[in-house]
Order: structure tokens, then sequence, then C-alpha cells
């Protein structure tokens, strides 16, 4: 009788598991919720002033730096290695459900 309780309990506390998993993935990947923050996004650019008597060199680069802003956005790397982050963490969080689950299942049979 305890292991059907028991089953019963981890089959439950698996499938609960899962749905907060996929719940909480839903909600960051609808942008309801911010993804967890592993990788800080830097907000501060740094600033360097531009003098008259910069190199040549110098200013190329300051230029290209500036064209490279205007295609990637500076905080899109951040942002994308926090989602990969998260999904990864959703996988493994679906996977130990399903885990905790199947041992559930496994007991209420017997």
């Amino acid at each position: 009788m305890t292991n059907k309780i028991s089953g019963w309990v981890f089959l439950i506390l698996g499938v609960a598991i899962i749905l907060y998993g996929l719940y909480s993935s839903f909600n960051i990947f609808t942008n309801r919720t911010p993804a967890p923050e592993i990788f800080p996004v830097n907000q501060e650019e740094q600033q360097k002033t531009t003098g008259t008597g910069q190199d040549l060199q110098a200013q190329t680069e300051e230029m290209i730096r500036e064209q490279i802003k205007g295609i990637i956005p500076i905080d899109f790397l951040p942002r994308l290695f926090n989602l990969i982050s998260w999904s990864l963490l959703a996988g493994v969080l679906i996977f130990g459900g399903s885990q905790i689950a199947n041992l559930g299942i496994k007991l209420v049979k017997n």
C-alpha cells in the first residue's frame, strides 16, 4: 500500500516538474517574464573621447564599431546565451521530471 501511495506522489511530482518547466519556458519565450540572467547584459557603453590627435587606425576602428552596433544590438549575444542556458535548464527539468514520473509509474504497477 505504501508503494502505491509513494508511486502516486512521485508521479504527481514528476508531472508537476515537467509542467513547471514548460510553463516557465512559455512565459520566457513569449517575453512575459525575463530569462534568468546567467550572462549579464552590460548596458554601459565604453565611451571614448574623440580627440583631434587620433590616428587613422583608431578612427577606422571606431567607425567599424559604430556600423556593427547598427547591425547587431549590443545585448544580442548575452540575451541569446541566457535563452540557450534556460533551454538547457528546462531540458534538464523535463528529463528529471520524466524520470521521477517513470519511477512513480513503476511503483504504482507493483
